[in-house]
């Protein structure tokens, strides 16, 4: 159930369809093209060495054997790439050093996965055989030439209102190592066409990837190509270019002919970008009406042995989002982020948002226990009651919001008293039952995007946008949104995205930012476009109403059908994010026998801004609900105590099935954004911030009873039946 009143603006886009585009639907048919999909003449595929074992020397590294494999074409090593360049990393946070991007390694051998060699032969599986004839040798060393990483800090010094304070709480998180499991691996293939090197990528930012490219291969940037095709799915994983990417394209210029690497399932679990793993420490105080005072909290998460380009962002976005919604005079937040020995760790779905929530959520409902104030009212007290924008101790503007109102209206939705009185009669009966709440707030994107309306030979209107998509539903959003400037149909609308030589510059999809910013500059766009059209249709005197087909007749000149013969380009950049928010309430069962958790209600009001299209928020909630359900529930990778990978297949890593999936119940509460013309806000990444907070603290409340006051995630079977019978609960598999 999701309710809303539309702003005039989302109300004339919505007008406009309320269905999935062709684009969208094809994929759903089997229709799809995939880079796995795209098979050149002549193609050669590519395979890595990639040692299991920890950091440490490579010695005897020998490729004879593989390099006189039959079908063999080449074998490289770090040698024959160690004059490429590292890729930039986006300095958000104070750099102290870092790890080198390194397309193989070289003398020294960073983490278990990194590839060491690559094969490149006439089929995948030739390929493969020849990996197994590389012989090489490890030796363990003392110093594995880690760099620290990053660090940054926050607001002022709280002790001495802490000492002061009549209650103080204290918390210490640990998040497990999460991998993002696309449907789709990654997968790259790199051609030279034209004297260009086209690259298809599965990559959520091709005009970075581009870039990125030109310096580590020293080419110019005209000379690079970047398409990202259909993408099954991405969520931050591929939101850098990482060293196989480069690896592709370096042997497709050395070789000149086509080559192509699609990554396996087990070689993603051992080696792609990790998500979470952060580890927060937090003291909260109030007074003893229950009113805030002061927070003083620590966030560290790990990096690995190499850095994507938004390696910092987690831990940068953790520390910044401090006092999130609630109303807290002072705070302290330090952050950082130090390098591993161990495959990298990337944004992930919320990257640091969750982990915000998580610590603010576990210090209400602890402060709510201590102060022996209701969870509920205790957080009413301390929310603001204006809805006006206001800054964070890191000092950034949140956006409009009635954080009350979304709360009250969880609560409402529950009827959370008498939830709280059937509780107690159910504890009664033996009955192990619980009630969690959760608040959050989430930056939408900072930045700019790009984006080009323009008009065909053939009277097609088409919408070019430097964003991306992965399954989200774009080319329907962005075309409702041209449909609704222009007075045509949707359908009328064609969107190109993801292929650098079509589309204008852009930063690509992440940071829930495509429709607040890219769908914005989108709008731009059309208004110029209509304007241009107008003037152009004026001075052919072809009559007031623009008859488009017409217009590009009038128009004339033999050009290719793809040439835009009438174009506007228009870049928005925000002034400051939009920043979404939402509450949750869950209720929870606990088997006593067997542990077993069973969600009986899961409610969530959330403030998306202005709706373009309602089915894609209904669907970026629920897909980002059933991944905040994963971790929250059962998803953590696992290593031995050498640091090697237990969870190395879906035989290990559980995810969640269609069955496990709760049904949850939607409800809006829109308050417009000011900084996007559009006034809309993110929802992609809002089920993993709000929802894991929620169950969390519904099963420690329903396992109060046994004494237990803190669970890391995930709460699976056996943690929750351990924690029933105080038998070391959080007991789960190590960092490495």
């Amino acid at each position: 159930m999701l309710s809303r009143t539309p702003s005039p603006v989302s109300a004339q886009i919505a007008a406009s369809t309320s269905l999935l585009r062709v684009e969208d639907n094809r994929l759903i048919r089997g229709q799809g093209c995939f880079v796995d999909d795209i098979a050149p003449e002549g193609c050669l595929f590519l395979e890595f060495v990639r040692p299991s074992e920890r950091a440490g020397r490579i010695v005897g590294l020998d490729c004879a054997g593989a390099l006189a494999h039959p079908g063999v074409v080449a074998v490289f090593t770090g040698a024959d790439i160690a004059h490429c360049q590292g890729a930039p990393v986006n300095p958000l946070l104070d750099q102290q050093g870092f790890a080198p991007f390194e397309l193989l390694s070289g003398a020294r051998h960073r983490a278990p996965g990194q590839a060491i060699a690559a094969i490149v032969a006439r089929s995948r599986q030739i390929a493969a055989d020849a990996v197994e004839k590389v012989s090489y040798r490890i030796e363990p060393a003392t110093d594995d030439g880690i760099p620290a990483g990053f660090s940054g800090s926050w607001g002022s010094n709280v002790n001495h209102i802490l000492d002061r304070a009549d209650h103080v709480v204290a918390l210490e998180i640990r998040h497990a190592l999460l991998a993002p499991l696309a449907l789709e691996p990654r997968a790259t293939l790199a051609m030279l066409e034209g004297g260009m090197l086209v690259v298809h990528a599965s990559t959520q930012t091709p005009h970075r990837m581009r870039a990125d490219l030109a310096v580590i291969l020293g080419m110019d940037i005209a000379q690079i190509r970047v398409i990202s095709p259909d993408v099954g799915g991405a969520f931050g994983g591929k939101a850098s270019i990482a060293p196989e990417d480069a690896m592709v394209a370096f042997a497709a210029l050395k070789l000149g002919k086509p080559v192509k690497w699609s990554a396996s399932r087990s070689e993603e679990f051992l080696c792609a970008p990790r998500g979470r793993g952060g580890h927060s420490r937090a003291r909260l105080g109030m007074d003893a009406s229950g009113r805030f005072l002061a927070l003083e909290a620590q966030f560290a998460f790990p990096l690995g042995h190499w850095l994507p380009f938004s390696a910092a962002v987690p831990a940068r976005n953790a520390a910044r989002i401090l006092p999130g919604p609630y109303t807290i005079p002072d705070v302290s937040v330090a952050t950082r982020a130090d390098a591993t020995s161990a495959s990298a760790v990337n944004i992930y779905r919320g990257a640091g948002r969750p982990e915000a929530a998580m610590l603010l959520e576990r210090l209400a409902d602890q402060a709510a226990r201590a102060s022996g104030i209701d969870p509920l009212a205790l957080r009413l007290r301390n929310l603001p009651k204006s809805r006006a924008r206001r800054r964070t101790a890191a000092g950034d503007l949140l956006d409009s919001a009635d954080y009350r109102a979304l709360l009250k209206a969880v609560a409402d939705a529950g009827d959370y008293r008498a939830l709280r009185i059937r509780q107690r009669k159910r504890r009664k009966r033996g009955e192990i039952c619980g009630i969690g709440l959760a608040l959050y707030v989430e930056p939408c994107g900072q930045g700019w995007e790009s984006g080009r309306v323009g008009l065909t030979p053939d009277g097609r209107i088409v919408a070019a946008t430097g964003a991306t998509a992965q399954g989200q539903g774009r080319e329907t959003a962005y075309a409702a949104i041209v449909a609704a400037v222009l007075g045509v149909k949707p359908e009328q609308v064609e969107i190109w995205h993801g292929d650098t030589a079509r589309t204008p510059p852009g930063i690509g999809a992440l940071a829930s930012r495509s429709t607040a910013i890219g769908g914005s500059a989108i709008r731009l766009a059309a208004q110029k476009f209509l304007e241009n059209a107008r003037a152009a249709a004026a001075r052919l005197q072809l009559g007031p109403v623009i008859d488009w087909s017409g217009l590009a007749h009038a128009m004339g000149g033999p050009i290719a059908p793809d040439t835009l013969i009438l174009q506007a380009d228009a870049r928005f950049e925000t002034s400051h994010e939009a920043w979404a928010s939402g509450a949750v309430l869950a209720a929870v069962s606990i088997d006593r026998d067997t542990g077993e958790m069973a969600i009986e209600r899961l409610i969530w009001a959330d403030d998306p801004g202005n709706v373009v299209n309602q089915m894609l928020v209904e669907g970026q909630l629920t897909g980002g609900m059933a991944q905040g359900f994963g971790e929250a529930m059962m998803e953590a990778l696992h290593f031995d105590a050498r640091g090697e990978l237990l969870t190395g297949s879906m035989l290990d890593y559980a995810v969640p099935r269609a069955l496990d999936v709760p049904k949850l119940e939607l409800h809006t509460r829109a308050v417009a954004s000011a900084a996007n013309p559009l006034g809309a806000k993110g929802v992609g990444e809002a089920g993993t911030i709000g929802i894991p907070a929620a169950l969390v603290n519904a099963a420690i409340d329903a396992l109060s009873p046994f004494g237990v006051k803190h669970l890391d995630m995930p709460l699976n079977a056996e943690k929750l039946w351990r924690a029933m019978r105080r038998i070391n609960p959080n007991e789960t598999g190590d960092h490495p």
